[in-house]
């Protein structure tokens, strides 16, 4: 690997995907020169907030976009601004230069001349173009800048979306390839997908595909704009925005730019036709309804009588905007209930209903297209379901559904049908190989059809993926399962709805843990799927609280209090590995752990304020503690119990692993953040070893917590009084807030004193079971479950 290394980046282009590329490398550390445009008739000898007026406006409106572009808001100094004229001579203290200037290759050529006479030799220079041929842009270049030359493409926005294309062209360096891919996935976090050059590389054309396909399934089965959407969402572990939100975000006249340049480009494509535009989606860009950007497009935001937000969709056939209807499908009722997806797919596809019927015409088309794509698009398969996943926010990729619903029965469907699929999958069905994929002591492999072989995918070790490790699994429950990783160490998962954590869960942490102190090193505790977990079963709480089974609800608060201590002061290292949403329980799991691991894009926060309670897992008291270590002389002991005191207060969650060190959550120079999600289980092991291996002793519990008594108390009080009097408080507010207070500050004690944890847990529990028999707070609980979301501040 090369020992190239990368300090400064050069963005050329600040629009809404240069600002926010160049946000996300700043991110990551990295030191940036964001270059545009002079505004139109600036003088030369203009000051430089004018001559950069168009960079500026373009950062300025990114970083204040939502979702950020941003890990914490001052990576924002990171970047260095300026313009094209005066400051492309500073390229050449970059070690990458990516332009990222309309897609225009004349436009591009302009800007590769410029950067041709002030980039160094050897540094690496890249183009985030989505469409336009990545051997045009080299032509006519100089040797250096050809071998040094790559197509770059991220998605947007590049924070959040995985995927990174690389398209090299036959004069690019090996060198630069290989590290183009490592960089893009240890450094930048990003899913790398190697590429052809050819049109819309691998996401946009089977992505446009999938989009066009649908389009034209809604033709014939007369399906509604609603009912596609509802039929193509999470249903079927696609993103909430479905088909038809989604062009509205990305743009319809995008979507159709796309679907042309596939038509035109692609005169050997078997399924072409499938990209004509259809006469309506014509008309809606001469309407200019091109989604989100000119205020309508499938839908449309408006005001009802009342002055209410209400969202109308449009009617194709009429071409006029009506009110939302909500689909009704029995094969959709049925699913629902199924948490897992592989099970849902195939109930999904065997519907007798039109939703059945939609569904195999979709999978039919798609897995058709897709085979037809190798080699065309990728040598690999695996490539086409790491693009569609990382790029398209799918769960599950399409050759891998193709295997969820039997490749070689669905294969037989789809002939009968009439949909053809391409001469290797019936040679590798005709060879005895019954799926694209397989997995064999814990190592996944992909079919590969020019060596009618199976070949491991690349990464090995580092992307653990535990339901691969099923014939080393060990123990298991209702919801959790418990493998052998190798090495000693042993890793737990569980699958509940969002992660939740209940009983079941924690018996499964218990045990993991009884079994890892006997044989093994170390223990790690990481979930698969959108989220580590959304806390507590707070249906359970609910239930034991409203049949007044206090009883039952004390031993269970015991239950995850005492857990908590246990993966705590076990004798071996607990190392927890969250990504997504880790709220409430789920922070609570990895305040008490020994290191925590977390994705880069990690949502966290002790949110049980949001329903009326206090966490009751141990977080309060651990916020204490840490607030108790981190008092110094210098500054008033108060003001440090007040800014713990007020993260659990107002339920703050981090947007961000990074911010979640700003709330005290994760812990400098101890907690670890992985940029990529992929490699967070492997990281964590890692870790594990390492703590053992260097002497690891189970720690003593905690009896030296100070805690401040009644002077903390009555300010935190009238803190809380003020709050309420200005109406920034319910009332209600006010009771869950002094009792949090209260247990924060070691309850009504006369003077600072020493404490113990249990004696906090103590406190905690009874604040929190007091607060379970509030009317309000059961409330609060009973409108999280109906609406289904996590609670949130």
């Amino acid at each position: 690997m090369s020992k190239r290394i990368i300090k400064k980046v050069a963005v050329l282009g600040s629009g809404v995907m240069g600002s926010r590329i160049a946000c996300h490398f700043a991110g990551v550390g990295l030191q940036v020169l964001l270059l545009d445009i002079v505004p139109k008739d600036v003088a030369k000898d203009a000051k430089p907030a004018e001559r950069n007026k168009i960079v500026n406006d373009a950062l300025t409106a990114a970083v204040k976009s939502n979702p950020s572009p941003v890990y914490t808001k001052d990576v924002v100094k990171k970047i260095t601004t300026g313009n094209f004229e005066d400051n492309m001579k500073d390229i050449a203290n970059c070690d990458w230069v990516i332009e990222v200037v309309v897609e225009r290759l004349d436009i591009k050529k302009i800007v590769f001349d410029q950067v041709e006479q002030f980039r160094k030799p050897g540094t690496l220079i890249t183009s985030n173009t989505s469409g336009i041929p990545i051997h045009m842009m080299a032509e006519g270049r100089s040797d250096d800048f050809k071998k040094h030359f790559c197509g770059t493409h991220f998605f947007n926005p590049p924070r959040y979306l995985r995927l990174l294309e690389i398209i090299p062209t036959p004069h690019t360096d090996q060198e630069v390839v290989d590290f183009l891919m490592n960089y893009g996935d240890l450094y930048l976090g990003k899913t790398t997908v190697l590429c052809k050059d050819t049109p819309a590389f691998i996401a946009n054309r089977v992505g446009v595909f999938g989009m066009m396909a649908i389009m034209n399934v809604k033709e014939k089965l007369k399906l509604s704009i609603d009912e596609i959407d509802a039929l193509t969402g999470p249903i079927i572990g696609r993103p909430k925005s479905a088909t038809f939100r989604t062009a509205d975000v990305v743009g319809i006249d995008t979507l159709v730019k796309v679907a042309k340049g596939v038509a035109d480009n692609c005169p050997n494509d078997e399924a072409i036709d499938q990209f004509n535009i259809p006469a309506w989606l014509n008309k809606m860009v001469e309407n200019n309804w091109l989604g989100d950007k000119t205020g309508q497009g499938f839908f449309k935001k408006t005001k009802n009588e009342k002055g209410e937000k209400e969202i109308l969709t449009l009617n194709l056939d009429t071409m006029e905007y009506g009110p939302r209807a909500k689909p009704k499908f029995a094969t959709l009722d049925a699913a629902k209930p199924i948490d897992d997806l592989y099970s849902r797919l195939k109930m999904l596809v065997a519907g007798q209903d039109k939703a059945g019927e939609f569904y195999r015409l979709f999978h039919y088309g798609l897995f058709s297209y897709i085979s037809h794509r190798i080699p065309e698009i990728s040598d690999e398969l695996y490539r086409v379901d790491d693009a569609m996943m990382a790029g398209f926010g799918w769960e599950i990729g399409a050759f891998e559904s193709w295997d969820v619903l039997g490749v070689a029965k669905t294969t037989e469907n789809m002939k009968a049908a009439g949909y053809k699929v391409a001469p290797w999958v019936d040679e590798m069905l005709a060879a005895g190989n019954k799926s694209f994929f397989k997995v064999e002591a814990g190592t996944k492999y992909s079919y590969d059809p020019a060596s009618k072989t199976y070949k491991a995918l690349p990464g090995g070790e580092a992307f653990i993926v535990m339901s691969n490790y099923t014939d080393k699994q060990i123990w298991k429950n209702g919801s959790c399962r418990l493998y052998d990783l190798g090495d000693d160490v042993l890793g737990l998962q569980w699958f509940t709805k969002m992660g939740s954590i209940g009983g079941d869960v924690l018996s499964g942490i218990q045990t993991a843990i009884d079994k890892a102190e006997k044989n093994y090193k170390g223990l790690v505790i990481a979930n698969e799927g959108p989220n580590f977990s959304a806390g507590a079963n707070v249906g359970m709480i609910f239930m034991l609280a409203i049949d007044q089974e206090y009883d039952e609800l004390d031993m269970a608060i015991r239950l995850f209090q005492n857990t908590m201590m246990r993966a705590r002061y076990s004798s071996i290292p607990v190392v927890t590995a969250p990504h997504g949403l880790a709220l409430g329980g789920a922070c609570e799991l990895s305040l008490h752990s020994d290191k925590c691991c977390p994705a880069a894009e990690t949502y966290t926060g002790l949110v049980e304020l949001g329903v009326g309670l206090i966490p009751g897992g141990g977080g309060t008291k651990e916020f204490v503690l840490r607030a108790s270590d981190e008092m110094h002389e210098d500054e008033p002991e108060t003001i440090t119990l007040k800014n713990r005191f007020l993260s659990i207060a107002t339920a703050k969650v981090a947007t961000s692993a990074a911010e979640a060190f700003g709330l005290g959550v994760y812990r400098k120079g101890l907690d670890e953040v992985v940029m990529n999600q992929g490699r967070r289980i492997a990281e964590a092991k890692k870790s594990v070893i390492e703590i053992f291996d260097s002497g690891y002793t189970t720690p003593v519990q905690r009896k030296d917590i100070k805690v401040l008594g009644q002077s903390a108390l009555g300010a935190l009080y009238a803190g809380i009084h003020a709050m309420r009097t200005a109406n920034y408080a319910t009332e209600h507010d006010s009771v869950v807030a002094k009792k949090l207070a209260y247990v924060m500050c070691g309850g009504d004690l006369s003077e600072q004193t020493l404490v113990s944890e249990q004696y906090l847990l103590d406190l905690e529990r009874e604040a929190f079971l007091s607060l379970c028999g509030e009317k309000k707070t059961l409330e609060r609980i009973q409108s999280v479950l109906k609406s289904g979301r996590p609670i949130r501040n």
